[in-house]
């Protein structure tokens, strides 16, 4: 039996500027990180597993409209919402994805039920809705999905004709991508990640979330959850990269995460961040832009809820 369990989660790198963002704010994104971690740490601390502590977490997320993924998706160019996830039991080497779905409720239950009942590891579009139907998934109406926040970031970048993250449109609201890495009592590992993508997004644009190995990564030494230019983390493969950079270069994880988000990502223009967590349970957040929302549970280490680096 491993002794150390822990949990860690994200909701988005980039977030606002620290000057900008009141002491309401504040309270409304620690609580929401809050629910979600400790919703998470509920099942590892009762032994439950590390996959069923991510996917609890994530749909957590996905559920609260703060944060870019389920409920609170940017709208695409179109004003729909096209929802990706993925997960990866990291004991078994098994992953399952979902790309541009809509209304479908949890994504990341979704792509675990793939990863679970069927011989695929990544659906999309029309398919995997058909897919989604056939197991009896949720479906809200597009009401469900509506922010007036969210349609008005659509309309900022429309005006400026330009797809883009949302923490870099002049509106102080909150960003994309949510995600959570985890260690259970057992020391096996599992990463989830769920996202809206980008506002104005087109032509079935897919960022690094569906795809294992770039957005979402678990074996038996490390998982990590990404969020950012996912175009940048896809090109660099960063989830597995710091997972490779663990096994076969023997860095800690707080190196192999530095290295790549500092060292890799940056210089090239790759904003972002990710959360990772190791074997022994330590957990790692690692971004480059000017804050992350993110939180920790440990049985060791407590609670913890961020925004900025302080």
């Amino acid at each position: 039996m491993h002794n150390n369990f822990a949990i860690a989660i994200h909701g988005g790198a980039g977030t606002l500027d620290p000057k900008t963002i009141n002491s309401d704010q504040k309270k409304a994104y620690n609580d929401g990180l809050k629910v979600a971690i400790e919703a998470g740490y509920a099942v590892l601390k009762k032994g439950g597993n590390a996959l069923e502590a991510v996917e609890i977490a994530v749909i957590s997320l996905e559920d609260c409209p703060l944060f870019n993924a389920g409920r609170g998706s940017v709208f695409t160019h179109d004003q729909k919402v096209e929802l990706d996830a993925s997960i990866m039991d990291g004991f078994t080497g098994e992953a399952g994805a979902v790309a541009s779905v809509s209304l479908i409720k949890n994504p990341v239950s979704l792509a675990k039920n793939i990863m679970v009942n069927s011989d695929h590891v990544l659906l999309s579009g029309v398919g995997a809705m058909e897919y989604a139907f056939k197991h009896g998934f949720k479906f809200e109406s597009e009401s469900y999905f509506h922010t007036d926040f969210r349609l008005e970031q659509l309309l900022v970048a429309k005006s400026q004709n330009r797809v883009t993250l949302d923490h870099n449109i002049l509106i102080p609201k909150p960003i994309g991508t949510v995600g959570a890495v985890a260690l259970d009592s057992s020391g096996k590992i599992a990463a989830a990640t769920s996202t809206g993508g980008m506002t104005n997004k087109r032509f079935g644009r897919l960022g690094d979330t569906p795809i294992i190995g770039a957005g979402t990564w678990a074996d038996h030494n490390c998982g990590v959850s990404c969020t950012g230019h996912g175009e940048f983390f896809i090109r660099n493969v960063v989830a597995y990269d710091i997972a490779c950079l663990i096994k076969y270069k023997g860095l800690s994880i707080e190196e192999a995460c530095s290295e790549v988000v500092f060292n890799k990502l940056a210089p090239i223009g790759g904003e972002g961040g990710l959360i990772a967590i190791d074997k022994q349970g330590v957990i790692h957040f690692s971004f480059n832009s000017v804050g992350m929302y993110r939180a920790s549970y440990g049985d060791k280490t407590g609670l913890f809820t961020g925004i900025f680096r302080d």
